[in-house]
């Protein structure tokens, strides 16, 4: 009885052990950028993942994007993760972790990085081309109307004084006519 006992009790203590060591958690990991976080479009940048442990798998992922995944082994404390040619779409906030060949079960998120991607320098060209064609049109308009303006009041003050020379013309017409009525002769009426 006391060697099923023994047996019991040593069967019990290896399987709490074995739980124990399995819910132990792995440190997180130590995320950093080699150069500025700030990236150009179609640049580059290298993020480092730093562990405790040697000999691991490294995974490097991104939070709004579960699909993206990275991993990468290493025999050392660290691994390094090369982002080539990158677009605004890869901006965003990464992290990474990483397992032991012991374990297999992946350490918790590092802290997160913040990766930002310039927009290309190209957008601001086109942006700033559109502003000068819009203010170049808005001034030939009003220089347009202003010139139309200027020739309205023109013509104006023309129309003002021909329309001066028609009752000019209207009234020495009359006159003549008052003239001619004046000379002329009744039919049968001799002249005085």
């Amino acid at each position: 009885m006391l060697t099923e006992f023994l047996s019991l009790l040593c069967l019990g203590l290896s399987l709490g052990f074995g739980d124990e060591k399995k819910n132990e958690t792995l440190p997180k990991p130590s995320l950093s950028a080699l150069s500025s976080l700030v990236v150009g479009h179609r640049g580059n940048v290298t993020l480092r993942c730093q562990s405790h442990f040697q000999n691991v798998t490294f995974t490097l992922g991104k939070l709004q994007d579960s699909g993206y995944r990275q991993e990468q082994r290493s025999t050392g404390h660290k691994a390094e993760f090369l982002l080539t040619h990158l677009e605004p779409k890869d901006a965003g906030m990464y992290f990474c972790a990483y397992k032991t060949m012991d374990s297999q079960e992946w350490s918790g998120e590092s802290d997160y990085l913040q990766l930002e991607v310039k927009a290309n320098g190209l957008i601001f060209a086109a942006t700033f081309s559109c502003l000068s064609i819009s203010i170049l049109f808005l001034s030939v308009v009003f220089i347009n109307r202003c010139a139309q303006h200027g020739l309205s009041h023109e013509e104006s003050t023309r129309r003002t004084s021909h329309s001066e020379f028609p009752k000019q013309e209207a009234t020495d017409l009359s006159n003549l006519d008052r003239i001619s009525v004046s000379t002329e002769r009744p039919p049968g009426s001799e002249p005085c």
